[in-house]
Order: C-alpha cells, then structure tokens, then sequence
C-alpha cells in the first residue's frame, strides 16, 4: 500500500509538474524515474532493460536516418511548384505534399523548408497558409510508422509490453483518411484566418542595430543630412545614446559617435548599411562575417530561452552572432544585445566555421532559411537513399528483415557516401527524448510492479462496464489529446500508453484499440500552438495568436476525432 501512495505522488508531481512549470521535460521524467529507483519500486534490472529495449534503439536510428533525409533534393525541387493563383488549389497541393514527406521525413524540417516558400509567394498572405502547413504535417505523420516521434513511442511501449511492436503500415488506413478530410476541412477553416495585406512587406521585417564609430563621417550630421531615410526597405526606428532612448527619430536629430542605430527592415539590405563609412554592425562587432547567413526560430525550452543575447553568451555558445530579431507581428525596443529572447522568435544569424559542429543547435533552434553550410546530396546520392528506404520499409513490412536492421543499414549507408558526418550525428542525437522514454518506461514498469496499474483498470472497468468498451476507447483518445494540448505529444503518449493498456486488460480485450487510441490521441495537437512543434514554428511566421488555432483547428480536430474513433475498432477490434 505504501508502495502504491509512493508512486501515484510521483504521478501526481510528474503530471503536475509538465503541465504547471516550465521545467524541461527530460528533467522532470528522469528525476522520477531515479526517486522511483531510489524508493526501491523498480531495480537496478529494470531500469538498463527499459534503457535497451528494442523499440527505443529503432526510434533513436530512425531520428539519426532522417538527419540524412531531410538533405534529399526531393522537397526544395518542389517547393516552388506549389503556390499557384488558386487560394484553394496552392492549399491542396502544399497540404498533399507536405503530408506526404511528414509520412517519411522529420516534420519540423518539412514545415521549415515549405515555410520559406509560403513566406516568399506572391500570390497569397503567408497568414493564410502556414497554420494549414503545420497541421498537413502533423495529419502526414498519422500514416505511418516513422511519420511522428510519438508513434514510434507508443510502439516502444507496446514492443516492451508485449514483445511485439507496431508494423510500419499499422497506421495508414485510418491516418490517410484522417488526411484527406483533414486537408478538405482545410479549405473551409482556414479561410477564417487573417489574411493581412501587408505580410509580404513584414515577413522580412527584423529589428538590426549598427553602432557608428568615433571618428565616422556620420557625426555632427542630422539624420536627414546623413540620408539615413534614404535607405531602401530599412527605417531608423530608434537611437539609443548612452542611457537615453530616442524614439520615434526625428529627422533633425543629430549623430553622436558610439550611437546604437536601430533599423527596421528586410534583413537581405543589410548590405546597405555596410556601405556606409564608419557604420559597424552588430555582429560585424562580435568578429563574424555576414556573408555566411542563416535563419532560425527559437525552441520551445531552449537554453538561451529567457536570457538576453549578451547574456546567453551567444557567441561562445554557438559561434554565431546574431544580425537581426523578429518577433511576430510585435515591435521590439531598444539595443539588440539587450533583448530578451523569447521562444519562437526568428533571429538572423551570422555564423562562423564551426558552427555547423555545435551539439546544441538542434536544442535550440529550428532553421528556416539556410544559406551557410547546408550539403547538397548528389543525384546518386538522392537515388540510392530513396531506394534504399523504399527496400527497407519494404522488407519491413513483409517481416523479412526487422526495422532496426534494415535502419541500421541505411545509417551506415549515408555514412559511407559522405551525406552524414559522424559530428552531425553526435550533434543530433535525441539523447533527451531517449532519456524521457526511457524513464516513462521505468516509471510505467513502477505502476505495473506496485499494482497500481490493474487498481486503476480495474476501477475504471467497473465504472465504465455499462457503458462498454466504445465509452473507455473515446475515454482514452480524449484524455490523451486533452494532455498533448496541455503539454506535449511525446510526454502525453508515455503518460496514457500505461493506462490504456491495463484498461483493455481489464476488459480481457486486445489492447490494439486502446494503443492506437493514444497514438492517434497524442498527436491531435490543432488547438493551440504549444503541444506540437511545427504549431510553434509557424506562429511567428504568421503572426499568430491562440484565436488563429482555435478557430482554424476546432473543426479539423472534431472530423478527426470522429474519423478516429469509428476506423479504429473497425481497423482493430475489440
């Protein structure tokens, strides 16, 4: 009994602690993990299986294969084709596609390379579009095996479970229908997002600072004489003096050496300030050169999260400096180094020779626009890892060689052909999400050791035996898509997978339709921009707030609700 009140606090403070803090995940599961193992409710056994088991070393390979995919030519090549004249046709078609390679590749890098073609089209506002973009990609994920993170989760525990994991194809029927009247609600609901008119002027619009040096032609001058207004797309929206911040700018107003000019603008004429005499830029300041220029968004609990760019000691931790910050729709003030950096926002960075080798880039950012250090797969290259995934999902599929190996082969294959590098891979490897199953595994191991599993089971059984098995399968995809959109996919999976799994125990059911419930369930993120990365990616690229999501995702997340639990008994009954 002890044991039992030991590790529903746990629970209680785990849950509490993801929903209510802003404490990194990885941390919150492994400190439970090690109190569980401390308290003696699961061994030393228990925690190096769970560590090992097969299903998480599959996801591990597949995340460091798709380091290689995202470089395939495939997606950029068509890129360009998809926004047409037709509001409606350039939905369709982004949505198709987009669903299609989120199927096979790793979505955020989908939804950053489509992102910068919605953002550049002459056609539409970008505000119409990129919502639409995020959840084609989260619908495309539902199809397969490998499409999202939280599948192969939930597959890892039911492999732990039963010593029997998800088929690559398990998916398909009901995620591919999900997709197809997913992307048709779009065309209604999407409608009802903002479509402003001036989203091709301020997509670009970043906040730059220059600093004029003693002794710069510029001083003594006024702004007017200095033709400071005269810049292309760049406006001087504010002068910071010493301790004084002057805003709005008047054109009389004079230049003072060791002055922080800061202009508003498209980040691609920064050039212009170069060219004028005794006018450093930010980042020329901390010693890199702006030729090598990248893009990016900031991570959701990232480590510079909340910190000033001085502050974070930018340039130490990512041999980079940043040129420009854009935030949403929203107007930044004051000297650039002096920002608070927030999550989601798009910084412009000027990056060094090694920055490609730092291990915490992928912690810390999303790119978006990479035009620096980015390696371009040859044509054999493209055709040899194409086929080379088609063979193994094939082969797969038919249980002639298990998914590890046929991954692990592939692995090996992009490195012998030079398409990864051993850093890249030190750099991406998902050791948080390793460390977070992991400990989900453990802590689900600690319900089942003290009983507290078949208790909960047993009670929801008996509480739901009227209502039958339909009841506790809608009561399972609810609570786990009510937990994605109060925290996130991954961590709502390995929260619902144990529950799910005694119930359908209880029930002397197969426990299929329970898994699948959750898997469908924690990736139902289209309310709100927190539970999914990508809805983060594009919610200041579009200028998002909460209403956007709601009002666009309300009627895809009912159709796909609806959609998901009639096809699941139908596809795996009870």
């Amino acid at each position: 009994m002890i044991d039992q009140l030991l590790i529903v606090g746990l629970f209680a403070g785990l849950i509490g602690s993801l929903i209510l803090t802003d404490w990194p995940a990885v941390w919150v599961f492994t400190c439970t993990m090690l109190a569980a193992y401390f308290l003696d409710l699961v061994d030393t056994a228990d925690v190096l299986s769970k560590a090992s088991n097969t299903g998480l070393v599959t996801l591990v390979l597949l995340l460091l294969v798709s380091v290689g995919l995202e470089k395939l030519s495939w997606l950029p090549r068509l890129s360009g084709k998809l926004i047409t004249p037709s509001y409606a046709a350039s939905l369709l078609r982004l949505g198709a596609v987009t669903a299609f390679f989120s199927a096979f590749v790793n979505n955020t890098a989908v939804v950053a390379t489509l992102a910068h073609t919605v953002r550049s089209s002459k056609h539409h506002p970008a505000s119409r579009l990129l919502i639409p973009l995020s959840y084609a990609a989260i619908l495309g994920g539902t199809m397969t095996l490998i499409g999202t993170s939280t599948n192969l989760i939930v597959s890892s525990f039911l492999e732990d479970a039963t010593g029997q994991g998800l088929a690559f194809f398990d998916f398909f029927a009901i995620g591919a229908t999900a997709t197809v009247l997913g992307l048709l609600v779009l065309l209604l609901s999407a409608r009802l997002l903002p479509a402003r008119d001036d989203d091709k002027i301020a997509i670009n619009e970043y906040l730059i600072e220059a600093e004029v040096t003693p002794g710069s032609a510029l001083v003594g001058k006024s702004i007017l004489e200095n033709r400071l207004r005269d810049l292309e797309d760049l406006f001087l929206v504010e002068i910071v003096r010493g301790e004084h911040l002057i805003s709005p700018v008047a054109p009389q107003e004079y230049i003072e050496a060791g002055d922080k000019l800061l202009f508003s603008g498209d980040i691609n004429q920064v050039s212009a300030l170069d060219e004028i005499d005794g006018l450093r830029l930010f980042a020329v300041e901390e010693g890199l050169l702006r030729e090598n220029m990248m893009e990016v968004i900031v991570m959701p609990n990232a480590s510079i999260e909340g910190k000033t760019i001085k502050d974070s000691g930018f340039r130490s931790l990512f041999d980079a400096a940043v040129v420009g910050m854009r935030r949403g729709g929203k107007r930044l003030s004051g000297k650039l180094g002096n920002i608070t950096i927030h999550a989601g926002d798009n910084l412009m960075l000027a990056v060094g020779a090694d920055f490609n080798e730092r291990k915490n880039l992928s912690k810390n950012f999303v790119v978006v626009d990479e035009s620096v250090g980015g390696v371009k797969t040859t044509p054999l290259q493209n055709y040899f890892i194409t086929g080379a995934l088609l063979a193994v999902i094939v082969l797969a599929t038919t249980g002639l060689v298990p998914l590890i190996k046929g991954m692990a082969f592939l692995l090996l294959g992009m490195i012998m052909m030079g398409v990864v590098r051993g850093s890249e891979l030190r750099r991406r490897f998902p050791f948080e999400l390793w460390l977070i199953i992991a400990s989900a595994l453990t802590l689900s191991q600690a319900l089942t050791n003290t009983g507290v599993v078949a208790a909960l089971a047993g009670f929801l059984h008996d509480h739901l035996a009227v209502l039958g098995p339909w009841a506790a399968l809608m009561g399972i995809y609810l609570g786990t898509l009510l937990l994605t959109e109060a925290m996130t996919n991954n961590a709502a999976a390995a929260l619902a997978f144990p529950i799910a799994f005694g119930l359908a125990e209880s029930y002397g059911l197969s426990p299929m339709p329970f898994v699948m419930a959750v898997a469908y369930g924690a990736s139902a993120s289209f309310l709100t921009p927190y539970g999914y990365t990508t809805n983060l990616m594009v919610q200041n690229l579009g200028g998002y707030g909460m209403a956007d999501y709601f009002r666009a995702g309300l009627p895809l997340s009912l159709v796909y609700s609806a959609v998901v639990i009639v096809l699941i008994p139908r596809f795996f009954p009870f």
